[in-house]
């Protein structure tokens, strides 16, 4: 295996404890390879605000880095913020998408500015706001907020009825659009060959690391992505299994006991 130069880690159920806490381990394995001086990226469906206070807890905004946000659609500096590359819907495609979603009963959310905009309340738009602390709004009309621009549009819901739904927007839209679930049930929505992956090769070549330099570790299929680009792609143990089967590894140990941290100190540190 080649020497590892940069390590995207996705957030939730990967670096992520159960509480949302990062263990003391893993914490000082990030730092070392820091020291190293490998790279390290989060890259989340999260945007921004919800990604650095994780970002400061690492000191990742001492490294002039990036951060992948929203699943892939924004690339950002770590340290301040600012958008370096993105991609966003076409209105008339982010429209008809919304459309169809709305049809079949489902809410749905976007995320601008910080805020999340609800088309209407739910018990997943709650949950969520308690797990980021998000700003939550419901515009007055969502349609007119969605063609104005938008980076992706989450639908939650029972995973079962969802997966009805990605079928129904696949065999409507797939040319149009990226789908994928980033959890069970969160079906996410997002411009064309837009996803972690393709980011990821984008943020590489921006820190001139090469492709089998990378390493990618991630637990769901939105990660699905940037575990196959990357030349060491390694899926949770607690992860899906589409992605265990995916990844060239799996950790030994979950996301609630140290299997980043594990998983680091094997494949790039070889401790």
């Amino acid at each position: 295996m080649r020497t590892i130069r940069l390590i995207a880690l996705d957030l939730d159920d990967t670096l992520l404890r159960t509480d949302l806490s990062i263990s003391f381990r893993t914490k000082n394995t990030i730092k070392r390879c820091l020291a190293a001086g490998i790279k390290v990226i989060l890259a989340s469906g999260r945007v921004y605000n919800a990604v650095y206070p994780y970002v400061k807890m690492l000191t990742l905004q001492k490294c002039n880095g990036y951060v992948i946000c929203e699943n892939g659609s924004l690339i950002q500096e770590a340290a301040t913020g600012k958008v370096v590359e993105q991609t966003t819907l076409l209105p008339k495609s982010a429209l008809a998408a919304f459309n169809l979603v709305d049809a079949e009963g489902f809410p749905a959310q976007i995320y601008e500015n910080g805020v999340a905009y609800v088309s209407r309340k739910n018990e997943f738009a709650i949950y969520e706001k308690k797990l980021t602390g998000m700003q939550q709004s419901v515009p007055p009309d969502f349609r007119e907020l969605i063609v104005s621009g938008c980076h992706k549009i989450v639908i939650p819901g029972d995973p079962m009825l969802l997966k009805q739904l990605e079928v129904i927007l696949r065999n409507f839209m797939e040319d149009e659009i990226t789908i994928f679930t980033s959890k069970p049930y969160y079906l996410e929505i997002l411009p064309p060959a837009t996803d972690k992956g393709t980011a990821l090769a984008k943020a590489a070549a921006r820190l001139g690391i090469k492709q089998e330099e990378v390493m990618a570790v991630g637990d769901s299929m939105n990660d699905e992505a940037m575990i196959r680009w990357a030349g060491c792609g390694v899926a949770m143990r607690n992860g899906d299994e589409r992605i265990k089967k995916i990844a060239r590894f799996v950790t030994e140990k979950s996301n609630d006991e140290d299997g980043v941290a594990i998983a680091i100190e094997q494949y790039a540190l070889k401790a």
